[in-house]
């Protein structure tokens, strides 16, 4: 190819690029939920999600009414319970759960301080409602610490142990530390979490639908006999796609994400959006591919939900790789999100570079040249 070649060639992706961005200002309503996606709903994850125990509302049946068990009580309060009162029986107890009235149930028995006094074992019951896992689970963990605390406290005062000598007893401390979140802070995670997904969904979703909207008005043809090559009539779409992209997930980031939920950037930020660019190319490809076997935005729309679900999944950012089957272990490793995940907290919260990310750089970016020659080859076999 000579320069002249060269330079024609690149005239041409320019026109057609800016053609792309000229369609894309004339919608409104795509412009509107772009906007939305990068800013409102990016800030509702971040704001509303909260991953933590929080005034879980919990209430007793104390059948005990002691200075013991309203001790004990008197532990399961805010900010982790919300201690909504006393109930009188099991029944009453159940239908609560039943209903979601309540979380939790905290049941003490007779003679719970008697037995305390007299060195005995004694066990109170936890009845937690575990439709939310995740909830539940956090407020059986976090009652049995409670329980073990005022255990040990109580066990102290009764053998009439002051501070000095509970010190000298063989104890086991358990001492852990929280790296890159010390506070682990929910907003930071949730926030950067939807805006890994919007920027999935979108990349995957506008270069499929400006090359679908190209099918509905019949255009399409026209461009497949024109002089322009199967690359430059898709790359524009990507490249005028991926802009739009780029400039929300910097709006998002400078606007939303940093200055509303404090996140503290590590990394480099032309590191981060060199690799959200690699990405957006990366899952560009296959929005491609969707365009080539639809035939309208409904049918771009429910397929991109289609696949955008497995890849989130297989992403390793709600299930840890370890926790997962060996096959789908395996499956990650062609999901392009996996990498931006990974890429995208190590940058943002670790301050992590090139020198620890690239052999993740190098994975993305051979899905990338797959995926998008896969399209152009699906395109050219189409309309070739």
């Amino acid at each position: 190819m000579n320069n002249h070649d060269f330079l024609l060639w690149w005239e041409r992706i320019i026109a057609m690029t800016l053609k792309e961005l000229k369609q894309l200002f004339r919608d409104p309503v795509l412009l509107l939920i772009i906007a939305y996606f990068f800013t409102l709903d990016v800030y509702m994850a971040g704001s509303g999600i909260n991953l933590s125990l929080r005034n879980a509302s919990v209430m007793v049946i104390d059948h005990d009414h002691s200075a013991a068990s309203r001790e004990l009580i008197y532990r399961f309060r805010p900010p982790y319970f919300d201690f909504k009162g006393e109930i009188t029986g099991k029944n009453e107890a159940e239908a609560l759960l039943n209903k979601g009235r309540i979380l939790a149930v905290l049941d003490i028995p007779e003679n719970f301080q008697r037995h305390l006094l007299q060195g005995l074992p004694e066990a109170v019951q936890f009845q937690v409602d575990t439709s939310n896992t995740v909830l539940g689970t956090l407020a059986t963990v976090y009652a049995a610490e409670i329980t073990a605390g005022f255990g040990q406290d109580f066990a102290g005062k009764r053998t009439d142990m002051n501070t000095g000598q509970m010190a000298v007893l063989p104890l086991i401390q358990n001492r852990y530390r929280v790296l890159y979140n010390p506070n682990r802070i929910d907003s930071w995670f949730m926030s950067i979490m939807e805006l890994l997904t919007v920027t999935t969904m979108l990349s995957m979703m506008l270069p499929a639908a400006a090359a679908v909207r190209e099918k509905e008005r019949g255009t399409i043809e026209q461009l497949a006999v024109s002089p322009l090559s199967s690359l430059q009539i898709l790359f524009p779409k990507v490249i005028s796609m991926g802009m739009v992209i780029l400039f929300g997930v910097s709006v998002c980031l400078f606007f939303i994400i940093i200055p509303i939920f404090d996140l503290p950037v590590k990394g480099s930020i032309s590191l981060f959006f060199a690799v959200t660019a690699l990405f957006v190319f990366t899952t560009s490809g296959i929005g491609l591919f969707i365009a080539t076997i639809s035939h309208s935005l409904g049918q771009v729309t429910m397929l991109v939900i289609l696949l955008l679900l497995p890849i989130i999944l297989l992403s390793g950012a709600w299930t840890p790789p370890e926790a997962m089957p060996q096959a789908l272990q395996w499956a990650m490793y062609i999901s392009p999100l996996y990498y931006y995940n990974e890429m995208s907290y190590a940058i943002l919260l670790k301050g992590a570079g090139i020198d620890v990310l690239w052999d993740s750089i190098l994975s993305l970016t051979a899905l990338g040249a797959v995926f998008f020659n896969f399209g152009v080859w699906r395109f050219r076999r189409q309309f070739g």
